[in-house]
């Protein structure tokens, strides 16, 4: 028998942390989702805060940030504290709230021409299309270009900008709550000799992506996807929450079709079989709601005019483990693949 559908609830806002300039319900009526708690839900997302509270922290205990911890641990709500604390211990340990305003990537162009990765526009739903393309990564090449702290800094600020001042654009122009995003995996050019070095550093950087930054995938389309994947994919797919699956698209070189219904042509850069040909390059453009006057706004990290910035930092104080995931972490990267193995352990609604 089929789970009854979730009862519309307004949302209960904190009037200390929630200062939400942009639509607070979600987009589809699912369990654990704002706007779709239950009375349950909602005590435990208070209950989190006070228990934070009480251990002294005081950022980012706003209703929305909480649910998304807690659907990363099925509203367990102490290992969602758990791995609250874990990432307010990164933070802290890398400075990276001060570091994101100030941040600067000027080797990104070179960086893009062995690993582009990059947002663009939006899909069918609204959310933010995230493309990455492997074929051509070469870490020997890239390590000449910037640093291994440069590339964990960088994703983890890419992060941070699709948090604010990405997703916030994007709801307030769908009329809808957004929290995930529409990522495009390009395999093209990923044979049997790249694929110890894709795979791994897949695997390595996830240990971010998982850890510090659940619940952000919407749909994953795996593309020109080489001979043999699809056998690979029918075991992995076995061990992972059907949810999960649902949102993975394992496609090979005729995905075109299938990305076009979920990605509008005028969205879609040329090169995947969209008519998006922004000046400069869609690689480069970073175009979408965030960059349009009538639905941008300032995130709340930027420094205001007058303040003084922090001189220029990467993140080096890091756990060893995802680290060894920088050494080959490039702006924003490990997303999608990661959040494939973080969405296993969320709940059915996700």
């Amino acid at each position: 028998m089929a789970a009854p559908a979730p009862v519309p609830a307004p949302l209960k806002l904190d009037p200390k942390y929630d200062d939400y300039d942009f639509p607070t319900t979600a987009a589809v009526p699912a369990s654990g989702h704002a706007g779709y708690l239950t009375a349950q839900q909602q005590a435990q997302v208070e209950q989190l805060r006070l228990m934070l509270e009480a251990e002294g922290y005081t950022k980012r205990l706003d209703t929305l940030t909480l649910l998304r911890f807690l659907r990363a641990r099925k509203f367990d709500v102490n290992l969602s504290k758990q791995m609250f604390i874990e990432c307010e211990k990164w933070r802290q340990e890398t400075n990276l709230d001060e570091v994101v305003p100030s941040w600067d990537y000027p080797e990104k162009e070179e960086v893009f021409k062995y690993y582009p990765q990059y947002y663009h526009k939006t899909d069918k739903d609204g959310r933010p299309v995230y493309i990455e393309q492997l074929g051509n990564i070469d870490l020997t090449a890239m390590y000449k270009i910037t640093t291994a702290e440069r590339m964990l800094t960088n994703l983890a600020v890419e992060y941070e900008r699709v948090a604010d001042p990405r997703l916030p654009a994007c709801s307030r122009k769908s009329g809808v709550l957004l929290e995930t995003c529409c990522t495009v995996m390009d395999l093209k050019g990923v044979g049997i000799s790249k694929a110890p070095q894709v795979f791994n550093y897949v695997k390595q950087a996830s240990v971010l992506s998982q850890n510090y930054y659940p619940e952000r995938l919407g749909r994953l389309y795996l593309i020109n996807a080489p001979w043999g994947f699809s056998t690979v994919w029918g075991v992995v797919k076995a061990w992972l929450d059907p949810v999960t699956v649902q949102k993975i698209h394992v496609l090979g070189s005729g995905y075109q079709k299938e990305l076009l219904a979920q990605v509008p042509a005028e969205n879609l850069p040329k090169q995947f079989g969209g008519s998006c040909e922004c000046s400069g390059g869609c690689q480069f453009s970073d175009m979408g709601p965030w960059r349009e006057e009538q639905w941008a706004k300032p995130a709340k990290w930027e420094k205001k005019e007058g303040e003084a910035k922090p001189a220029e930092a990467t993140i080096q104080n890091t756990p060893a483990d995802v680290k060894e995931g920088a050494a080959a972490a490039v702006e924003g990267s490990a997303a999608p693949a990661a959040e494939v193995k973080a969405d296993a352990q969320a709940p059915a609604a996700a």
